[in-house]
């Protein structure tokens, strides 16, 4: 375990004591679904589109049965709708044929679903069934785990091992959350907020160049 990992959770979960995943969802087909729309889109977005469509379709038999193009329009907003229109239909029909119409409940099941890799299974596993198996690595969990030295890599599925070195089981939860809040609210790519960053005093990046962090995506 990384000596500052528990100091890091501490001083995040006092920063951001109502972190929390941002996507909205009843049901775990659902949170499937909009984590599935969250590539690289905003979860913001991601709500703004998904409550017309979960008005309509929010099974797995509504969503094998939907017509793409249909589908297509309706996720339209959430960018790359072909690919993902068509990775959530195929999604659903494998949900329907081969678990019964029921999220399956493991990561290597999840991630055997069309359109479902390592980070979205995370998700799924900690938001809709209260289990974190590991650490979702996102575009601000990459760029914090490397401006704060906890991983060099560049692949998230390497930079989460080093994570789950680094922090104990117990804390996969907050961190999860934690450093997605802390990206969106401090350590913006564009421009982050360094001297306003609770975790300046222990940030590599910070104290490399003594003044303001480097973009490093």
């Amino acid at each position: 375990m990384n000596k500052h990992s528990k100091e890091i959770v501490k001083i995040l979960k006092e920063r951001y004591p109502d972190a929390k995943c941002s996507l909205d969802f009843q049901t775990p087909f659902e949170m499937l679904v909009a984590v599935m729309l969250s590539a690289q889109c905003t979860d913001e977005r991601v709500n703004k589109t998904t409550p017309e469509i979960f008005a309509k379709y929010s099974t797995p038999t509504d969503f094998a049965n939907i017509d793409i193009e249909e589908l297509e329009k309706l996720i339209h907003p959430c960018g790359f709708y072909k690919n993902k229109a068509k990775n959530i239909k195929a999604c659903a029909k494998m949900i329907m044929e081969k678990y019964n119409g029921e999220v399956p409940k493991t990561m290597e099941e999840l991630i055997e679903l069309p359109g479902v890799g390592r980070k979205s299974a995370n998700v799924v596993m900690l938001e809709a069934f209260g289990d974190a198996k590991g650490i979702a690595v996102d575009t601000h969990c990459k760029r914090i785990a490397n401006k704060l030295g906890l991983s060099n890599e560049k692949e998230p599925e390497k930079i989460e091992k080093d994570l789950l070195k680094i922090f104990d089981k117990e804390d996969y939860k907050d961190i999860n959350h934690l450093l997605i809040w802390h990206g969106r609210n401090t350590c913006d790519a564009r421009k982050p907020k360094c001297e306003e960053c609770v975790l300046k005093e222990i940030c590599k990046e910070y104290n490399k160049n003594d003044t303001k962090c480097i973009e490093n995506n």
